[in-house]
C-alpha cells in the first residue's frame, strides 16, 4: 500500500509499505494492506511505518487527520 504524510511546509514521506500505526484521537491503531476505507482524527504523537526488510521509519506529530482507501493512505499532519 502506498502512503503520503504531508505537512503545511513540506511532504515528509511518500512510498510503499506494509503497515502504519497511527496516534487516533480515541487511541492508537494500525492499517494493514487491503484495510477497510477509513477517515480519522489524529492527536499529539509518533507515526511509525514498517517497511520492507524489517526497517521502520518514525515522525512526530502534533495532530491532524488520516484517510485509507484503495490501498492508498493520506495523512495530514501538524
Amino acid at each position: 500500500m502506498v502512503v503520503e504524510i504531508i505537512t503545511p511546509d513540506a511532504k515528509l514521506f511518500e512510498g510503499e509499505v506494509k503497515s502504519i500505526k497511527l496516534p487516533g484521537t480515541d487511541g492508537g491503531f494500525e492499517i494493514l494492506n487491503n484495510h477497510a476505507p477509513i477517515i480519522s482524527t489524529l492527536t499529539t504523537g509518533e507515526i511509525s511505518i514498517a517497511l520492507d526488510q524489517g526497517k521502520t521509519e518514525s515522525f512526530e506529530i502534533q495532530g491532524g487527520v488520516v484517510e485509507m482507501q484503495n490501498n492508498k493512505i493520506i495523512v495530514l499532519a501538524d
